[in-house]
């Protein structure tokens, strides 16, 4: 049952606001209380509010802010479903982003990536999945060689998933009045749902390397 995700409150735009740029030391120091209170407090309630709708998304982390300005001004988490394949979540003035991404791979899942891609159904399925994605709004991108990987055919059906070394869909979910509503959830589960099938190709697909 949900209840403690209430919404980004109103004043976390505005503690945002505060350390656009590159604030100095004080600046931050002066609003370390405030922004872990109104901004990464609000992203661990979602997470959890999330987690409780589905067992897949219980492993999940909500970022602290580190040394550089762009950590102070965007609250990142993640829900780890795979070895490197997870869901982005990132709140900012911007608002809320989300990406499903396959990521900084370990060594041996690039190539078990392109074999799962040349392989007539799982490659088919892919390529299927991902254009139903970008259809949807998402942008598709990654780790992109310029030309195909040794041992694949320049002309093969699926030359261009075949030069990923990574691959990410990622969409802003916007800046509206709901994200100061418990209805940021069934925005992010929607998002979720549309980069479900893409996310669990490669779950099923690009495994850790052995």
């Amino acid at each position: 049952m949900r209840g403690q995700f209430t919404g980004w409150p109103e004043q976390a735009m505005d503690v945002l606001w505060q350390l656009q740029g590159e604030p100095a030391h004080a600046t931050r120091e002066r609003y370390r209380a405030d922004r872990e209170r109104l901004v990464r407090q609000p992203m661990i309630a979602l997470l959890n509010d999330i987690a409780d709708t589905d067992p897949r998304y219980e492993d999940f982390s909500v970022w602290h802010y580190r040394t550089g300005s762009w950590w102070w001004q965007h609250q990142g988490a993640v829900i780890r479903l795979g070895r490197k394949i997870e869901i982005g979540l990132r709140f900012s003035l911007d608002g809320l982003r989300i990406q499903g991404a396959w990521w900084y791979p370990d060594p041996g899942q690039v190539d078990m990536f392109r074999r799962a891609v040349a392989s007539e159904g799982r490659g088919r399925e892919l390529s299927a999945v991902v254009e139903d994605v970008r259809k949807k709004g998402y942008d598709i991108s990654g780790d992109v060689m310029k030309r195909p990987p040794r041992g694949y055919p320049a002309d093969h059906p699926r030359a261009n998933l075949l030069r990923h070394r990574s691959l990410i869909a990622a969409r802003p979910l916007g800046c509206e009045e709901w994200l100061h509503t418990p209805e940021a959830v069934d925005r992010v589960l929607s998002a979720a749902a549309d980069l479900d099938a893409l996310l669990m190709w490669l779950v099923r697909h690009v495994k850790r390397a052995a």
